[in-house]
């Protein structure tokens, strides 16, 4: 080995190797310094759970986004990108609290969510739906029409489902359920068989 190697061997001696848990406290750090310069915008990790994998994203005002894995996780971080702030980092301690809540409704030790939530990307009638679906009790649905109908625009049947459809705060606001009038659970955002698991999971407590 030349002068010029060991010189280098020596310098770079400290801090090879770079392993997982290095990489997780160096993230971890520049999270905090990026909050606490004000820079940290949109933070976000993600969770597992009994419905898949789930991203949870928050801005300085609360919970923004629950996205299924089935949505496409980079898709949605990419929209969030986009409609948001370009300023996104996976930041887990901002979504510790959220990340607590879900973990105990997934255990059936939670009927209700205390989040603060940040509903920016829903607007106008959507927003009126969002803000009703947590009056549904837990364990209990609603048909597209009955929510309408309760938010003042019975004949709003199909813009109460685009709603629930485009719900960004799935689970926490519980568009899962909303039923059809026929007893069908309908379409959801993470896909039949994850509304059914919410829906059965409630019905059991």
């Amino acid at each position: 080995m030349t002068t010029n190697n060991r010189d280098q061997a020596d310098l770079f001696g400290d801090l090879l190797p770079i392993n997982e848990t290095h990489l997780r406290a160096l993230r971890d750090r520049l999270a905090v310094d990026a909050d606490s310069a004000g820079v940290l915008d949109v933070a976000y990790r993600t969770i597992d759970t009994p419905v898949g994998t789930l991203l949870l994203a928050a801005t300085a005002l609360g919970l923004i986004r629950v996205a299924f894995d089935s949505e496409g996780l980079d898709a949605v971080l990419g929209v969030l990108a986009a409609d948001v702030s370009p300023r996104i980092l996976n930041a887990p301690k901002r979504l510790d609290g959220a990340a607590r809540e879900l973990d105990e409704y997934f255990a059936g030790q939670r009927h209700t969510f205390d989040l603060p939530l940040d509903l920016s990307l829903s607007k106008g009638f959507r927003r009126a739906v969002l803000g009703y679906l947590p009056d549904i009790g837990y364990g209990l649905t609603a048909s597209y029409g009955a929510v309408a109908a309760a938010i003042g625009n019975p004949k709003a049947v199909r813009a109460v489902g685009t709603a629930c459809a485009t719900n960004p705060l799935p689970v926490v606001v519980p568009c899962h359920r909303v039923i059809r009038a026929d007893g069908q659970v309908g379409a959801y955002r993470g896909g039949p068989q994850a509304k059914r698991v919410l829906l059965s999971l409630e019905a059991a407590a």
